[in-house]
C-alpha cells in the first residue's frame, strides 16, 4: 500500500524522498517510525488524514501521515 508522509520541524529530515512510502498491509505508525529511523520518544503528536492518532494505529492505503516532535515556544 502507498501512504503520504510528512515529518515536521526537527523530524523533517526523516521525510522519505517524494513524501511517499510503500508499506505492507497492517503496518502501524510505530512501524513506519521504526523504518524511518525515528525514535518513539522523538514523536509527540501523530495525525492521520488530519485526525489525531496513536503509534499503534494501523495505516490504510492512501493515508496521509503527519509526525510532529514536541514543540516549544516563548
Amino acid at each position: 500500500m502507498d501512504i503520504e508522509i510528512k515529518c515536521f520541524a526537527t523530524l523533517s529530515r526523516f521525510t522519505p524522498e517524494g513524501g511517499r512510502m510503500q508499506l505492507d498491509g497492517g503496518t502501524t505508525v510505530a512501524g513506519v517510525m521504526q523504518a524511518l529511523g525515528i525514535a518513539a520518544d522523538d514523536v509527540k503528536i501523530v495525525f492521520i488524514n488530519g485526525i489525531h492518532a496513536t503509534p499503534e494505529t494501523v495505516l490504510q492505503s492512501g493515508d496521509r501521515l503527519g509526525l510532529f516532535p514536541a514543540v516549544g515556544g516563548g
